[in-house]
Parts: C-alpha cells; sequence; structure tokens
C-alpha cells in the first residue's frame, strides 16, 4: 500500500500542550478506526508544522482523514522511494 508525507501548517505546533495532544491523536485514532484502511505511522512536530506519514491506498483517503479529523493536510506527497545510509555503503 502506498506511503505518504503529509505536510500540516498549524501555527504554533511545537508549543502544543501534551493535553492537546492527547486530544487530537484521540481523535485521529479514532477516524482512522472509521476508515479501517489508513495507518498513521509517525509525525515530526516543528515549530509551526507537522510531516506526518501515513499508509492509505490513495490520496484521497488520507485528504478524507484530515476533512474528518479537522487537522490540515495541506500538502500530500506519494513517497515513491527511500533512501538511508545503507545505500551508500554504510
Amino acid at each position: 500500500m502506498p506511503k505518504y508525507v503529509i505536510e500540516r501548517d498549524i501555527p504554533g505546533a511545537g508549543s502544543v500542550g501534551a493535553e492537546e495532544v492527547r486530544a487530537l491523536s484521540e481523535k485521529s485514532n479514532g477516524v482512522i478506526a472509521d476508515l479501517g484502511d489508513v495507518q498513521w505511522v509517525q509525525s515530526y512536530v516543528t515549530a509551526d508544522k507537522l510531516f506526518c506519514l501515513y499508509i492509505a491506498p490513495s490520496e484521497h483517503r488520507i485528504r478524507e482523514h484530515a476533512a474528518r479529523t479537522g487537522i490540515p493536510a495541506n500538502v500530500v506527497h506519494q513517497v515513491v522511494g527511500i533512501v538511508d545510509p545503507t545505500a551508500g555503503g554504510a
């Protein structure tokens, strides 16, 4: 199944408190359970953005998840390859 990197513009994301993170995660997990074919792998938080890695059958499902959670998916990129240190013979 395809992987996607989602860029989410969320001003102040890096200063969101633990309780709000928990509430957003619970909401996201509930929608994922309802959708049944979307998997949240992990997210990286910067000052004003989240970069999330998801597995889903289509970009449409990623955008449906975003709409249902109210968490923006400003840019969605389908992963076409992975590069890691082993590519350089490490």
